[in-house]
């Protein structure tokens, strides 16, 4: 059997900013991404990733020998495809078996194919249509009561701490393999707590595996008067400075982290190195978050936290959702965001002292309270380049032609919140 995972191509901007330079299925979750949960529980590692086509490029660069967007290495054989939203826990499909669609509501869970139905796939059509199964095939469909799936980005933060037990479990592994320095604190079972190989915890740290464990990858450094509250998870090279990690933390590859952060995932190589509190927030790639940075996860009434998202009030369904952060966004110090703050990819946010919009699109230079054109995108770019390498990273002409075309994407949100700041600087004149 040969596993597909692939986008709802319908459901893609559900997940925006987060989404919109990676594919859906590449959202961290816990310790591992939605598509290595998938691969894990199915046993099987997948031959094949469908994606939108604008990101096939740039996600080839990660997913490596694995075939984006091209289905030939599978063709004649049996395919099991898998929605790449699906909640791994709730996936319960049998690699074998006839050719079938199940489906749970509208939604696609996953599509089985046979040899002989996948030699008559049109792999040109493959990432043009909306869902990627066999055009003109009328095959059996089979109600899927128990799929569930996440819909949108704080979904997939809001499962994250309950999933990081879960994947810790999966990993199986404990102990200590790196450096703790004393005097240093740890409260539970060393038995929830694995530090990996080349990490180095400095004195005065306390690791609390007292209500969940606490995963510390590889090269993980670790500054004194640092408190990490499991469940947690820190990836390799990443480093807490004094930070008060809460509870229910996911914090990806290359990230500096300072200040108090809960129930938060930031997903590689970004920056909160200062004060200031982070809390059941999802942060791109590349964002720095300046000096006292802070944003509010709880309303005042304790009621469910609405966000508007692509121009459309949505209710989370939780009392508690922070800020959702696109990829290369910055902050000045002291900038404020309101509980449920939808933040766009590729900003550069000036601190107003109050809280900023809870809404802010891509590319936005937000100056003076309102959002403008600023010096423009293009320089944007110079910033994101000077960002990457600071990283040891590279911006390459790939990540050019994704974000331009991301531009492209974001104008008519960008557009709208432009012209609304324009009249507002006319009547403040």
């Amino acid at each position: 059997m040969k596993l597909v995972i692939f986008e709802d191509l319908n459901k893609a901007a559900n997940f925006y900013p987060i989404s919109l330079s990676r594919p859906v299925f590449e959202l961290r979750c816990g310790i591992f991404n939605l598509a290595e949960k998938i691969s894990k529980r199915l046993a099987a590692s997948p031959s094949a990733f469908l994606c939108r086509s604008y990101l096939t490029t740039t996600f080839k660069r990660r997913a490596g020998t694995v075939a984006v967007n091209d289905l030939a290495a599978v063709k004649n054989d049996t395919v099991l495809m898998v929605n790449g939203q699906v909640k791994a826990c709730s996936l319960n499909v049998q690699a074998a078996g006839p050719s079938e669609i199940g489906m749970s509501g509208d939604q696609v869970v996953y599509c089985r194919l046979s040899g002989s139905d996948t030699a008559k796939i049109d792999a040109a059509r493959i990432g043009v249509e909306t869902l990627p199964l066999v055009a003109g095939h009328n095959l059996p469909i089979k109600q899927v009561a128990d799929a569930r799936f996440y819909q949108y980005s704080w979904d997939v933060m809001l499962d994250s701490p309950h999933d990081i037990t879960h994947d810790f479990k999966l990993i199986g592994k404990r102990g200590i393999e790196g450096t703790i320095e004393q005097p240093s604190g740890i409260r539970g079972s060393k038995d929830d707590i694995y530090v990996a190989p080349g990490a180095k915890i400095h004195p005065m740290v306390v690791i609390d595996a007292s209500n969940g464990p606490v995963y510390l990858s590889e090269d993980v450094e670790v500054h004194p008067f640092t408190r990490i509250e499991g469940p947690a998870f820190v990836g390799r090279k990443s480093l807490l400075l004094g930070a008060k990690l809460r509870e229910g933390c996911s914090i990806g590859p290359v990230c500096r982290v300072g200040g108090e952060v809960e129930e938060s995932v930031m997903h590689a190589y970004s920056n909160k190195y200062h004060d200031g509190f982070l809390g059941h927030a999802y942060v791109g790639e590349f964002v720095n978050l300046g000096a006292l940075t802070t944003n509010s996860d709880l309303k005042n009434d304790y009621t469910d936290v609405e966000v508007l998202l692509n121009g459309q009030k949505v209710n989370t369904g939780s009392t508690k959702v922070g800020s959702i952060i696109g990829d290369h966004t910055k902050t000045s110090i002291a900038t404020l965001f309101n509980t449920g703050s939808i933040v766009g990819a590729m900003g550069l946010l000036m601190a107003t002292g109050e809280p900023l919009p809870k809404s802010i699109p891509s590319f936005a230079w937000f100056i003076g309270g309102v959002v403008t054109k600023g010096f423009g995108h293009k320089k944007l770019y110079e910033t994101a380049k000077t960002a990457t390498s600071r990283r040891k990273a590279e911006w390459t002409q790939d990540d050019l032609d994704l974000w331009e075309k991301i531009y492209e994407i974001t104008a008519p949100e960008r557009d709208a919140a432009i012209r609304k700041g324009r009249k507002q600087m006319v009547r403040k004149q």
